[in-house]
C-alpha cells in the first residue's frame, strides 16, 4: 500500500464503556477498519475529558472513572476513508453510544509499512 499527498484523517471519539455486546467499540472499528483495508488506525486513550452529557470523565483518584475518552484515528486515502464512514455509523447505531466523528485533510508526508512483516 502507497500513501503519499493528499489523504483525510478521520477521527472518531467514543468512551471506553461503550460496548456492542461484550466486545468494545473501540476494537469493533479497529477491527473493521482493518477487514476493510485501510492503511491503519490507533486508539488514545484520555485522561479527562466531556462530550453530550456534559459529565466530566477523568482518571483522578477521587473520581476514578471506567468510561474515559478514546480517540480513534485512520489516515487514507479519501475513497477509503469515506467509504468507511458508514460502517462507522452502523456500529454507533448498533452500540446505541454517543460519539463524534470529523474528518480532517492531511498531507501524507512519510508512510513506510514494515517491510520485515
Amino acid at each position: 500500500m502507497h500513501i503519499t499527498g493528499d489523504a483525510k484523517l478521520l477521527r472518531i471519539f467514543v468512551g471506553e464503556s461503550d460496548k456492542i455486546s461484550f466486545v468494545p467499540v473501540f476494537e469493533k472499528i479497529v477491527v473493521e477498519a482493518k477487514q476493510q483495508g485501510l492503511a491503519g488506525a490507533t486508539v488514545f486513550k484520555g485522561i479527562m475529558g466531556f462530550g453530550g452529557t456534559s459529565r466530566i470523565h477523568t482518571t483522578k483518584i477521587e473520581r476514578l472513572s471506567e468510561d474515559l475518552p478514546l480517540i480513534i484515528e485512520i489516515v487514507d486515502e479519501v475513497e477509503k476513508i469515506e467509504k468507511f464512514l458508514p460502517t462507522v455509523n452502523m456500529i454507533f447505531e448498533e452500540a446505541n453510544c454517543g460519539g463524534l466523528v470529523t474528518i480532517e485533510k492531511a498531507d501524507v508526508i512519510i508512510y513506510k509499512p514494515d517491510k520485515a512483516k
